[in-house]
C-alpha cells in the first residue's frame, strides 16, 4: 500500500457504471474519487438519455439473478435520492428470431412473471404495434431513467463522502504492487492522485486510459460503435402507456430478414416512441465521432416504424447518437489485475445492471 494517499480508490469514469462503482464502494465505508473528464451530463458516451429499456427477457440464470438484485438496488437509489429512476411498463417481446417458448420458460424460472400472448391478442391490448407470430409479455420489467440514474449514483455517493470531480481528464499515472498514481487535469491545472485500488470504467476510453495509466491488461477486443437510436410521435388515439419491445428478427423470415440486427425500443416521456437497431453502427474512436447518423441506417428504421409501428408518425424521426463498447460475445468483461480492477464491453445490454456491475467492481477492489 502506498504510504501517503490521496483516496484508497480512484474511479475513473462517471458513467454509469463508474458512478455506480463509486456508490457501492461509498456505501462500505470507503475513501472514493470519481473523477470524469467531461461535464455532467455529458453525450458524449452510453450514459446520457432519459430512457433505458429494464429488459428481464434472458434465458441465462446467472443475469436474471442479477436482475433481481438490480431491481432492488435500483429502489434503494431512489429511496437515498428521492428520485424516480425505474419505472414498471413491461416488455413485449416477439420475431421469428427467438423460441418466446423457451424464453418464457427460463425467465419464469428465474423468478420473473411471463405471458404468452397471440398476435392478435397482443395487438388488441396494445394496437401501436404490429405483431407476427407470439408475443411474450413480461410485466415486471421496465424503463430506467438514463440522466437520473447517473445523476443520483454521483449524489448518493457524494452523500456518503466520496469526492466526485467533473471536466478532471486523465493525462498519465502509474501502476504499481504499492498502489497507483493517477495524473489528472483540470481548469484548476495538473495534478496527482494515489490512491490503493483503482477501478476503470471509462466506457468507450477504456483502452486508451489504460494506456495512459502505463496497465497492462489482457482486455477483449472491444468494438466501440456509434449508434442511432430514433424518437417517432405516437399517433393521435394511440395509448400513451407503450411497453418496452423487444423484436427478433430471423434471415429465414422474408418480413424480417431485411433487419440489420434486432429491434429494442420503449416509450419515452417527452421524446415519443424510442426504437433502435443494436449494435451495427459504423466504428469509431470516441474522440473521433461524426455524431451524424448513418443515412442507410436512419432510412432502415423509418422503414421498420412503417412497418411494425402503426401507432406512430414514421415520416419523421429524431435521432441522437450514443456509443456501444461490444465485447465478441457481449458479455461483460469484470476483472482485477494488482491494484486494478476493469468493467468494459457492456455491449448496449449492460444498463440495467449498473448497481450489480458497481457491487462486482466493488468486491474486486476488496479482494485481497
Amino acid at each position: 500500500m502506498t504510504a501517503a494517499r490521496d483516496a484508497q480508490v480512484v474511479v475513473l469514469g462517471g458513467g454509469v457504471m463508474g458512478a455506480a462503482t463509486a456508490w457501492q464502494l461509498a456505501r462500505r465505508g470507503l475513501d472514493v474519487v470519481l473523477i470524469e473528464r467531461f461535464e455532467a451530463g455529458h453525450k458524449r458516451g452510453a450514459s446520457h438519455g432519459a430512457s433505458r429499456n429494464f429488459n428481464v427477457s434472458y434465458e441465462d440464470p446467472g443475469l436474471l439473478a442479477w436482475l433481481h438484485e438490480a431491481e432492488r438496488d435500483w429502489r434503494e437509489l431512489e429511496a437515498e435520492t428521492g428520485t424516480s429512476v425505474l419505472t414498471r411498463t413491461g416488455i413485449v417481446n416477439h420475431g421469428p428470431g427467438r423460441d418466446f417458448q423457451e424464453v418464457a420458460s427460463a425467465v419464469s424460472a428465474g423468478g420473473f412473471e411471463t405471458e404468452l400472448l397471440s398476435a392478435e391478442a397482443a395487438s388488441e391490448r396494445w394496437p401501436g404495434f404490429r405483431f407476427a407470430g407470439p408475443v411474450l409479455h413480461t410485466p415486471e420489467a421496465g424503463r430506467l431513467n438514463a440522466d437520473r440514474a447517473v445523476t443520483g449514483f454521483a449524489a448518493a455517493a457524494a452523500a456518503r463522502g466520496a469526492r466526485v470531480l467533473h471536466t478532471t481528464a486523465v493525462v498519465g499515472g502509474s501502476v504499481s504492487d504499492d498502489g497507483v498514481v493517477v495524473r489528472v487535469r483540470s481548469s484548476s491545472g495538473e495534478t496527482s492522485l494515489r490512491a490503493d485500488r483503482l477501478v476503470v470504467a471509462a466506457g468507450a476510453w477504456t483502452v486508451d486510459v489504460l494506456a495512459a495509466l502505463g496497465a497492462s491488461f489482457s482486455l477483449p477486443p472491444l468494438r466501440v460503435t456509434q449508434e442511432q437510436p430514433a424518437f417517432f410521435a405516437p399517433l393521435a388515439g394511440v395509448p400513451e402507456d407503450w411497453p418496452g419491445f423487444n423484436h427478433a428478427s430471423s434471415p429465414a423470415d422474408p418480413a424480417t430478414a431485411w433487419f440489420p440486427s434486432a429491434v429494442y425500443g420503449m416509450g419515452s416521456p417527452g421524446e415519443g416512441v424510442k426504437a433502435g437497431w443494436h449494435g451495427v453502427g459504423p466504428e469509431t474512436h470516441p474522440d473521433r465521432r461524426t455524431f451524424t447518423p448513418d443515412a442507410e441506417l436512419s432510412a432502415l428504421i423509418r422503414r421498420y416504424a412503417d412497418e411494425w409501428l402503426p401507432g406512430v408518425d414514421a415520416s419523421a424521426a429524431a435521432e441522437i447518437t450514443c456509443t456501444y463498447t461490444s465485447t465478441p460475445d457481449a458479455a461483460f468483461f469484470l476483472e482485477r489485475r494488482g491494484p486494478v480492477s476493469v468493467g468494459a464491453g457492456f455491449s448496449g445490454h449492460g444498463f440495467k445492471f449498473a448497481p450489480v456491475i458497481g457491487r462486482v467492481l466493488a468486491d474486486l477492489v476488496a479482494r485481497d
